[in-house]
C-alpha cells in the first residue's frame, strides 16, 4: 500500500510587498495588515511606513499608490502563504483586470526566506523586486538584512546600488536576441544617451573564417573595445544621473570567450577581463534578452550577413546559456530576464523597469 505524506515546512521570515492606489488607500493597508496580523498561520514581526510613489508602466491618469512593506513568519507553505495573500485581497475588493492598473490592494510575495522557486503561479524572489525602488525602500526599513538570492544581495544593498550606481543599462543576449533594436528603441523612449557597439566587419569575416585559430585574437579586440566604450574616466559620465543604454555587456565577453575558446585559454582571457572591468561604469541593470535557438536563427537569417551564415541553432542556444551563466554570477546586480518573442512588449518590459528605478 502507498503511504501518503505531507511536506512540513519550518518557520520561515517572509517578506510581503503591499500597495493601493483606490478610495481610502491608507485605511485599506491597514486592514490588509491587520488580516495578515490575525491569521491563525501567520505571525507578523514588523511592517513599514507608508510611501507614496508613482504609478509605474500602466495606464495614464491613475493615483499615486502607497506602498510598504511587512515582514511575517509562517510555517504555511509558498504557496498556501500566497493563497492567503489573494484571499485578502478579495475581500478588500481587489479586482484583477488591466495589468499594472489601478488596484484597491496589492499584497506580493516578494521572498520566503532565501527560498529560489519558480512555478506557474509563483516565482520566488518576485521576479521585479531587485530594481523596484517603490519596493526596496520600504523593504530595506523592516528587512534590510535579508538575502535577495539570486544576487547574493541584501534589500539593503539593492536600494545603495540603486542610490549610487550610474543610470546605466546595458543590454544583452545571444547572436540574433534583437539588443540593438531594444537598444535604440529605449534610448528613443527615454530620451537615454545610446551606446552602441562598431560593427567591425573585417574582424567578423575573419573570425568567422576561421574561429579556433581567431578566437583569441578577436575576444581580445572586442574586450578592449567595450572597455574603452564604458570607461568610467570618460567625460561621457561626468553626469551620472542621466539615463545610459548600451546595446552590449561587458560580462558577455566572458560567455563568447567561454563558447569560442578552447579550453586552455579561457582563464587567460578572464585574467585580461578581470583586469579590465575594474575601471569601467557597472550597470544598474542588465536586461538579458531569451530566445530559443531556433529563434535566433530565424533572425540570423533574415538579417542576412554573410559571415553568419555558418551559425547553427546549437552554437546560439549555446551562447544565451553562457551569457545567462555569468549573468547569474555573484555581485553582478540586478538582472532583467525577458523573452525576445515581442518587440513591443520588450521594449514595454524593459521601460517599466527603467522607471521603477528612479
Amino acid at each position: 500500500m502507498l503511504s501518503s505524506c505531507r511536506l512540513i515546512w519550518a518557520m520561515s521570515p517572509c517578506l510581503i510587498g503591499l500597495g493601493s492606489n483606490l478610495e481610502n488607500r491608507r485605511a485599506t493597508l491597514d486592514l490588509a495588515v491587520q488580516c495578515l496580523a490575525n491569521h491563525p498561520a501567520i505571525r507578523l514581526k514588523a511592517t513599514s511606513c507608508w510611501h507614496e510613489t508613482p504609478p509605474i508602466g500602466g495606464p495614464p491618469g491613475q493615483r499615486p499608490f502607497l506602498n510598504g512593506a511587512a515582514v511575517v513568519e509562517t510555517a504555511l507553505s509558498p504557496t498556501d502563504l500566497l493563497q492567503v495573500l489573494q484571499q485578502i485581497e478579495t475581500d478588500l475588493g481587489r479586482r484583477r483586470t488591466e495589468r499594472w492598473g489601478p488596484r484597491s490592494i496589492d499584497l506580493d510575495l516578494l521572498l520566503y526566506g532565501d527560498l529560489v522557486l519558480t512555478t506557474p503561479f509563483l516565482v520566488l524572489p518576485h521576479p521585479q523586486m531587485a530594481w523596484r525602488r517603490f519596493v526596496l525602500g520600504p523593504a530595506a526599513e523592516v528587512a534590510a538584512e535579508m538575502i535577495h538570492p539570486p544576487t547574493g544581495w541584501t534589500v539593503g544593498r539593492l536600494l545603495e546600488h540603486l542610490d549610487t550606481a550610474a543610470s546605466y543599462v546595458a543590454i544583452t543576449g545571444s547572436i540574433g536576441a534583437g539588443k540593438t533594436q531594444l537598444a535604440e528603441q529605449l534610448a528613443e523612449r527615454t530620451s537615454a544617451r545610446l551606446i552602441r557597439e562598431p560593427m567591425d566587419v573585417g574582424l567578423l569575416e575573419a573570425f568567422y573564417g576561421d574561429p579556433p585559430s581567431r578566437a583569441w585574437e578577436t575576444e581580445l579586440e572586442f574586450l578592449q573595445q567595450r572597455t574603452r566604450l564604458l570607461a568610467a574616466d570618460s567625460p561621457q559620465w561626468s553626469d551620472r544621473t542621466r539615463l545610459t543604454v548600451s546595446d552590449f555587456w561587458l560580462g558577455q565577453s566572458l560567455a563568447f570567450a567561454r563558447v569560442w575558446l578552447p579550453p586552455q585559454r579561457r582563464e587567460a582571457y578572464r585574467r585580461h577581463w578581470e583586469r579590465s572591468q575594474l575601471g569601467v561604469i557597472r550597470p544598474k541593470l542588465i536586461v538579458l534578452l531569451e530566445a530559443p535557438g531556433e529563434r535566433l536563427l530565424k533572425r540570423v537569417i533574415r538579417r542576412g550577413r554573410p559571415y553568419e551564415r555558418d551559425l547553427t541553432e546549437q552554437q546560439l542556444e549555446r551562447i544565451g546559456r553562457a551569457i545567462a551563466g555569468e549573468a547569474a554570477s555573484p555581485d553582478q546586480g540586478p538582472v532583467l530576464k525577458i523573452m525576445a518573442d515581442d518587440a513591443d512588449r520588450v521594449l514595454q518590459e524593459t521601460a517599466a523597469a527603467v522607471a521603477a528605478m528612479e
